[in-house]
């Protein structure tokens, strides 16, 4: 069998292909796409297959999913141009005739009001028009999006958010990219996976960082204006900061959270806790 990994020099995709190994599969059965050639390197030195691979080089997507049996296709980063990139993608995957194309989505894709939903949406419709064989991997928050302000968190004692008592579903990026690399294996996956973690708000990741930290943290709740205006103090981006906003106000909706069963049914155990994942951070 034959599995391609696209956007496989990212942060998620280093660890789908680690994780492929991890469960046992000969290295010259993957073959791991991504633009960063030094990072490709390093995934050479596994013994995978590498190749040099844009989402905009059609001919190269064609080349690289040739023979291939199933593709994880990772979704882009450039938010806004998405679209486009997945599609030609979705192109190269039916012109090969792949026996399944998995894609890394967001929760409650179909019915989201998340502004960072649309692209995914709209993923995920092409993906159905194209007939091919799919699963949609419908991830939560990473936990590292909190785990990597730690010390921000540590020097502030505070958690700004916009998201009220909202709850979010956060897993850590190993254990995404595990339950990605499973699905891929499964000779008939779900159609659909909602893959989060346990759940927690935000006044209780301050209230868990802290136990951790050994020092009160609190939370402070904002109108999301006013978060984008504090982002952007901070040296974000005013687009970037507004729809970081924005994703407080659907985790205050509830658009951030899943049931933990999915993710749990293909780690084969529970996903990394929130306390577990800040201790390790520290």
């Amino acid at each position: 069998m034959s599995l391609v990994v696209t956007g496989a020099t990212g942060q998620l995709g280093r660890h789908v292909v680690a994780s492929l190994l991890a469960k046992g599969v000969p290295a010259d059965q993957v073959v791991a796409l991504g633009r960063d050639e030094e990072r490709l390197a390093g995934l050479a030195a596994l013994g995978v297959t590498t190749r040099k691979v844009d989402y905009a080089d059609t001919a190269a997507l064609a080349a690289a999913f040739e023979g291939a049996d199933r593709v994880l296709l990772i979704s882009g980063s450039e938010v806004g141009h998405r679209l486009p990139q997945h599609q030609n993608v979705i192109d190269a995957a039916q012109a090969a005739g792949v026996g399944l194309l998995a894609y890394t989505s967001i929760p409650h894709a179909d019915t989201s009001g998340l502004a960072l939903a649309a692209e995914h949406r709209a993923t995920e419709e092409a993906i159905l028009a194209s007939g091919l064989p799919h699963t949609f991997l419908r991830n939560s928050w990473y936990l590292e999006n909190y785990t990597d302000q730690l010390a921000t968190y540590a020097e502030h004692g505070t958690v700004l958010g916009a998201a009220g008592d909202g709850q979010v579903s956060a897993a850590t990026r190993a254990d995404l990219a595990e339950a990605a690399a499973a699905a891929l294996l499964l000779e008939q996956p779900k159609e659909v996976y909602e893959l989060g973690g346990a759940a927690f708000s935000l006044k209780e990741l301050a209230a868990t960082l802290g136990e951790v930290l050994g020092k009160d943290v609190t939370y402070t709740d904002l109108p999301a204006a006013e978060l984008t205006k504090v982002l952007v103090a901070a040296g974000l981006p005013e687009p970037f900061a507004a729809t970081l906003a924005d994703a407080d106000l659907g985790l205050g909706r509830g658009e951030l959270y899943v049931e933990p069963t999915d993710l749990a049914e293909l780690l084969g155990r529970p996903a990394t806790s929130l306390a577990e994942a800040l201790r390790a951070a520290r």
